[in-house]
This record gives structure tokens, sequence and C-alpha cells, in this order.
């Protein structure tokens, strides 16, 4: 059967026999003020098949995550769980049908152990004794592909080892069908390939595993089937081994993707220099030590490092948010007083690993793109000017390609992917000299990673100092000139991107210190 995608051409989709399906979501609608999420959209999962879920920030993927795991009620439509129609009105209902979530930040508690962690998913865990809860998941989990050290403590665990926690925890509870979202996000190279084997057997036990992800070059390497959002409507659905990444990029954006601007090579001088620099965690212990690092105008520096190797309280003390102890010059003059509103002033942006801390999800787009210059540039006396306001927030919107209703619409309304390019247009729009960013694309589409990468390289080219910190290696090879490590706060390089493999970069992240070459 041929069908034909407006801007996608004609997309072939080849009708097979298989089994009915385990789960099917049927013409579900959900709309929210100003916005259809899912529009009349099906989706059939099936017993011992991942099946993946693409499309853009916005383009009503978690819409429907939320809805198949009891969050969201759908406006109309219905769900359907080995043909039967079921109602999802909650996560323990959906737990109760055997669907369960995989977050993307695992949500355990951090000071317990594995096994404490697991009692959460036995009925009564917490009325047993340590030894009778230790016998009983190791009788449980017996035969499981997944291994984790059931009396470590969650803290000292690895993002991977998280990772498996949650999935046993789903495991525990029953789980038939396994919603995973975005689940290779914070997992380094060395971890990515053991999780797909893991699922790989979970899927041959007959679950049905629903994947959601921006990372292509995976969905195609492990999907068994793949389904296309876009603005809410399903627009393509196909098997894996017949799909390319130029056709999905093609049905997520419904256009070709841009070519990625080619790097220029830096300028000469420093622009950043830290010294010594050593900061504290929140706990009041050492999370970075001694690092020293340059940036010149026009260049990108990455650092990569796994969740707490310091790499958070770095850009807290280079952004102000953190006190340190060592030297930060910038153009050799000292960050002595070095709030964030006067760091902005002197040319320093800061785009945060996390979208609340860097905006106010309540206060509309319009206030939000304001909220670096109100006091500068939008005041008439003693008043806020709303009609610059609104006149600034609208040049903003369309220069970066903001997808919102109105200015006036409250940001948290808006996709994950549009509120980044909010924070990107705000902090970009005064032309600082040095953009900190952590993490810019994390969770983010393809269209706006494309989007922010541009943006990224053509700032540097004229002449921006950007530091990148990122556990994405392939965006970090993408983007800088040079980079560096961090591990349990000391930092290894940097180098030239061009004389260190992404495989060892991992490494080093994760492992005893080695060479550069």
């Amino acid at each position: 059967m041929e069908e034909e995608r407006p801007g996608c051409g004609k997309l072939v989709l080849r009708m097979e026999t298989s089994p009915p399906p385990l789960l099917r979501l049927a013409h579900i609608t959900r709309s929210f003020p100003g916005v259809i999420a899912n529009d009349q959209v099906s989706v059939d999962f099936h017993a011992g098949e991942v099946h993946a879920l693409l499309g853009e920030n916005g383009a009503g993927k978690t819409t429907l995550m939320n809805i198949l795991y009891g969050l969201y009620a759908p406006d109309s439509g219905e769900i359907l769980f080995e043909g039967r129609p079921v109602r999802v009105g909650s996560p323990a209902q959906a737990l109760k049908l055997g669907i369960a979530l995989v977050p993307q930040h695992p949500l355990l508690v951090d000071r317990h152990t594995v096994a404490e962690n697991l009692a959460l998913g036995l009925r009564g865990g917490f009325l047993l004794t340590r030894r009778r809860l230790l016998a009983t998941l190791r009788e449980r989990l017996a035969g499981q592909p997944l291994q984790v050290d059931l009396e470590a403590r969650v803290e000292n665990l690895s993002a991977g080892e998280k990772q498996r926690l949650e999935i046993l925890r789903a495991l525990l509870q029953g789980a038939r069908v396994l919603i995973l979202d975005e689940p290779t996000s914070v997992l380094t190279p060395q971890e990515v390939e053991p999780l797909f084997q893991q699922l790989a057997r979970l899927k041959a036990q007959g679950m049905a595993i629903l994947f959601i992800s921006h990372k292509l070059d995976e969905v195609l390497a492990h999907a068994d089937r793949i389904t296309v959002l876009r603005a809410g409507k399903k627009v393509g659905e196909l098997p894996a081994r017949e799909a390319t990444q130029e056709q999905l990029v093609k049905l997520m954006l419904g256009r070709d993707a841009v070519p990625r601007p080619r790097l220029a090579p830096p300028q000469s001088g420093v622009r950043l220099e830290v010294k010594d620099l050593e900061v504290r965690s929140d706990r009041g212990l050492p999370a970075v030590r001694k690092v020293r690092f340059t940036v010149a105008p026009g260049e990108i520096l990455g650092i990569a490092g796994v969740a707490g190797s310091g790499q958070r309280e770095l850009v807290e003390a280079l952004t102000g948010l953190r006190p340190f102890h060592g030297q930060v010059l910038l153009e050799g003059q000292p960050l002595e007083d070095h709030s964030p509103a006067r760091l902005f002033a002197r040319g320093v942006a800061h785009v945060p690993e996390e979208r609340p801390a860097g905006t106010v999800p309540t206060m509309s787009v319009a206030e939000n793109l304001a909220l670096r210059t109100f006091r500068t540039e939008l005041r008439r006396g003693p008043w806020l000017d709303r009609e610059r306001l609104e006149q600034k927030a609208t040049e903003l919107i369309r220069t970066y390609q903001i997808a919102t209703p109105s200015p006036d619409t409250p940001l948290r309304l808006l996709s994950g992917g549009n509120i980044q390019r909010a924070v990107l247009a705000r902090e970009l729009a005064g032309s600082p000299r040095l953009l900190i960013a952590a993490h810019p694309t994390y969770g983010v589409d393809v269209g706006a990673t494309e989007q922010v990468h541009r943006l990224l390289i053509q700032r540097a080219q004229e002449g921006m100092s950007v530091l990148l910190v990122t556990e994405d290696l392939e965006e970090l090879f993408a983007l800088s000139h040079r980079v560096a490590a961090l591990y349990q706060g000391e930092l290894r390089g940097p180098w030239p991107a061009s004389e260190v493999g992404l495989e060892r970069l991992g490494r080093m992240m994760t492992q005893a210190a080695e060479g550069a070459a």
C-alpha cells in the first residue's frame, strides 16, 4: 500500500501478517488550550517487539505516552489491551494491566540500597526483614537478563545501573509493556550497547517495548517498527529494516535536514582562562579539583563527563551560582563579584542544564524572553513597556522559530524543544562574548538540535566563545575544536578533537587516567 504524505513524497507501507497486538491505541485525540496534542492517533504494540516512537518536540509523543500510562485521559478514542477496551485512569491502573514506564531520569531513593528501592515493586516489600527481602528478590529475579548488586547504595551506581534498576522494578511489578523514554540520553557509549542487549533478551521473552528517542541511529539499529508523529498526527509507520535516516528526518520535519555549517578555526588570544579551580558539592565534598583550561575567541571547547563527575558544579561556579577557589579571568580581568546578572552584563550567557532553572514556567513566553533585559531595555520610566516587550518577543519568536500560540502563552505549555529555543533566544539576543552551555540539546528533537548546532557554530564563526558541557559525545565531537573529560572532578585534556576518538574519550569519562594519544 502507498500513502502520500504532505511534503514527504510517498511512504510505502507493507502490510504484513502478524498476531493481534498486545496493546492498541485507537483514534486517540487529546487537546490542550490552543493546541491539539494528539489528533486521531492509532498505534499497535505487539508482544516480542521493539516499537520506536519518533517526532519533534511538540509532535505529541509525550502526551501519547502519558495517556498510555494513565497520567492524561484522552478526549476521544480508546485503549485496548489484549483486544479488550480498558480505562487507564492512573499509573496504578496502568501497572495493574502490566504497563510500566522507565522515565528519562530515574526516580530512585539515592540513599537507600538497590534492594530497598526494589521493595517498592513488591507487595508488602517493606514489611520483610532485610534477609527475607534479599532472598525474595534473588528468587524473583532469577533468570532475568539484568543484573545489579542488591546491597549497593543507589547513590554509588552509574547511570546505566540506575536504569537497569528501574527496569527491574518494572519487571517485579509484572510489566508486559515497557515504555522507555529517551533511555540512552544519560548513558556513556560503554553503557549503551549492554542496554540494548538486555532489551533484546526481554523482547525474546515476549515483552512489548515502546522506545521513545531522538537518536535515529539507535532507532534504526534496534527497533522492529517505527511510528512517526508530526504536529499531533501520525504521518508514518514502517518496518525499521526498510527505513533510512533521511526518510525519518523528512517525515518528522516535513522537509529535508539542513546541513550543519563547518567549524571555522578559532581566533588568536584567550577569552576565558580558568586556573586551579576548586569547587565543592552541595554536601561540602570536593567536586572540582585544580581544573585549568582556556577558551579562545571563536572557539568551542567541549567538556564531557557522566553525571556526578563535577560538570554541574563547574558550570555553576563559572556562571555565578556557586562559590569557588582559584582564578577565573574573562579577557584577562578576574571575575570577583560574579553574580549571574553582573556576568551577563560583562558578556557571559548561560544555557543551564535543567530548563526550569533558566525559566519561570508560569510566566508568558514574552516575559521569559525578557528576563535578562527588562530592566535595561524594556522600561518606560518606572513601568515595564508592554508594547516594546511584545514587539521584542515577536522578533525573537520569529528568528528562533519558537512554536507558540502567542507571545502571551505561559511557557510551561510549550514543548521541551521550544522552551530550549526560548532560552537560547534570550541568552544570545545580547550578542554575548562567552556562552556557557550545559546539555543544550538534551531531550530535544532533530529539528531543534539542528537549529541549536547551527546557532552555536555561526556564533563561534562571529567570534563568540563557547564552553560546551554535554554527555552526548557525538554532539561534542561534531561541535568542538578541542575536547576534555571530567572524571571525579579532575579534568583530562583539553586536546584537539581530531586527536581523541569517541571511544577513548568515553573511557576517560569513566576510568582511571590514560594518555590522550
